[in-house]
């Protein structure tokens, strides 16, 4: 990547490793001017400029400004790293004796004790190494089950001295030749299956077997192809319900990040997986192609295996970069939100929750704000056995607003309660929200602190895309519960297949506080009936 930054009239620009500089101060004739000495100078104080400029975090869209009261409810604890150890977090499980495995993109498992201590100084084992880029692990018989770009791996130590050294494939049944072919490996689901997504070889193209695909790897290692049409996965996983949901990328055929509810045969919106079909009978025909330039909510209608994004996450409102979840099963150790997703934002370095429900046979949901100012760009998230969520990542390979190259941090819960917005569900005739304290009864029964808008967007394989057909949503009417706790708002009219803002600013808690974060987005594939 080359960077081009100004300092008055000078320029410096860097490209890569090796390290290389040019320098140009007001042009030839000014050059010419100065002497050798006077150039050096120049070039050492730019040198060093840029340096600088370098320690401040990137910007990657604006904040949401919030990240001095989100600190009084959950403070973020760094996590000591070994010296001259680098720990580019992509995946972590939870061992039977509480030590947490993490796998890196270098290839190497680490094993951590002491990361719940109140003043973490946790120990790190080295568990094996020369894996390629793991974004899956799971712990099974007394063994790893690693997800690494190439295959699926059973990771042990045969002979019990703390260092693996058996690997055995479990599954291999897709190509790897591109840098960006990554591949996501799930948890185990209740039948002991594990669900595999697999990235495409670049934005629009699928050179590898199975590229674009998600597999299926049963108990006895059989593969299946299960599912088409991704782009560039983040995670994939289980909801709180048990159903199978992947993180999905803004690029072609997706204008914004999303969560994509996975089931048998489904296509996911993104065509360029279409010539593998031939190899794997069991996907079913070939879906039609999808028409560039219409809507999901019409196009869903005419492609019989395409599924709507569950919930869209707003391009730069709420992340650009969306990466892989792990569900709140804490029984409150971690505050108001049981059973929520938690995942974070690669580019942004932010954390998000998200929530779902099933209507008509449709899986939709809403996203939220949660956490801004973490160190690095964030790839997975686990919650602890203490209750804490540990995230991880990196800031390598593209624009990253947290300053640090990698970095292991804890959130936790301090105990004080946050007003917040807790959970957003449909209603026939508009959204009822949940909240996380009691609602003062003046702003929370008037009609005027519900701020309600709609967008949607093109569907469509150019790149991203904007927002489209954007409109206000009348609120018609409020019903506050009397415990304050959910409020019932009726809209004048609801739509299929739009995203809608809310904006709750105005509302007070009982105690005259403002919402930590104002905001929340849910998506509308499918409205109950009345």
């Amino acid at each position: 990547m080359n960077l081009s930054r100004r300092v008055g009239q000078a320029a410096i620009r860097r490209a890569g490793p090796p390290f290389t500089v040019a320098i140009a101060i007001g042009g030839p004739a000014l050059e010419a001017s100065l002497s050798h000495p006077t150039r050096l100078l120049c070039l050492l104080l730019l040198i060093a400029l840029s340096a600088t400029s370098t320690l401040h975090a990137e910007e990657v869209g604006e904040r949401w400004g919030t990240e001095e009261r989100e600190r009084e409810y959950y403070p973020i604890v760094n996590i000591p790293l070994p010296k001259d150890t680098v720990i580019e977090a992509g995946a972590f499980a939870v061992l039977p004796d509480r030590r947490v495995a993490v796998g890196t993109r270098h290839g190497e498992i680490y094993l951590i004790d002491g990361v719940d201590a109140a003043k973490p100084t946790p120990s790190f084992h080295r568990f094996a190494t020369g894996l390629d880029e793991i974004f899956g692990l799971t712990w099974k018989d007394n063994a790893l089950r690693v997800t690494q770009s190439c295959e699926l791996t059973r990771v042990s130590d045969s002979n019990g001295d703390g260092v693996a050294d058996r690997f055995e494939t479990i599954s291999d049944a897709w190509g790897y030749a591109n840098y960006h072919e990554y591949a996501f490996g799930s948890k185990l689901d209740a039948d002991g299956n594990q669900f595999v997504s697999l990235g495409l070889s670049e934005s629009y193209h699928s050179h590898a077997l199975n590229r674009g695909f998600i597999m299926k790897v049963a108990p006895d290692g059989k593969t299946t192809a299960f599912a088409s049409g991704l782009r560039s996965p983040g995670g994939i996983g289980h909801d709180e319900h048990g159903s199978l949901f992947y993180v999905e990328s803004q690029g072609p055929w997706n204008c914004s990040c999303s969560l994509k509810a996975v089931s048998q045969n489904s296509f996911h919106g993104h065509p360029a997986s279409f010539n593998w079909y031939p190899f794997s009978p069991e996907l079913g025909p070939v879906p039609e192609k999808p028409t560039s330039g219409t809507r999901i909510a019409t196009e869903k209608n005419r492609v019989k295996q395409l599924v709507p994004y569950a919930v869209i996450f707003p391009y730069i409102r709420m992340g650009r970069s969306i990466t892989a979840f792990s569900v709140d099963k804490t029984q409150g150790k971690f505050g108001p939100f049981e059973n929520q997703m938690f995942l974070g934002d690669y580019t942004q370095s932010i954390l998000m929750r998200a929530t779902t429900e099933q209507v008509n046979g449709v899986w939709q949901g809403a996203c939220y704000p949660f956490r801004e100012g973490l160190s690095t760009g964030i790839l997975n998230v686990e919650f602890t056995p203490g209750g804490k969520l540990l995230c991880g990542g990196t800031n390598r390979g593209w624009p990253v607003r947290g300053i640090k190259p990698f970095a292991l941090e804890r959130l936790e819960w301090s105990g004080k309660m946050p007003f917040e917005i807790n959970r957003i569900t449909i209603e026939p005739d508009g959204f009822k929200v949940t909240f996380t304290k009691p609602v003062d009864r003046d702003t929370g029964g008037s009609a005027d602190s519900y701020v309600i808008s709609a967008f949607t967007h093109p569907y469509h394989g150019g790149y991203g895309g904007p927002e489209v057909d954007q409109h206000k949503s009348g609120v018609k009417a409020v019903a506050l519960a009397e415990d304050g706790l959910s409020a019932k708002i009726t809209l004048e009219k609801l739509d299929q297949g739009f995203v809608y803002e809310l904006d709750l600013a105005r509302l007070r808690s009982r105690d005259n506080e403002e919402l930590l974060h104002r905001n929340a987005f849910y998506t509308v594939n499918e409205i109950p009936s009345r």
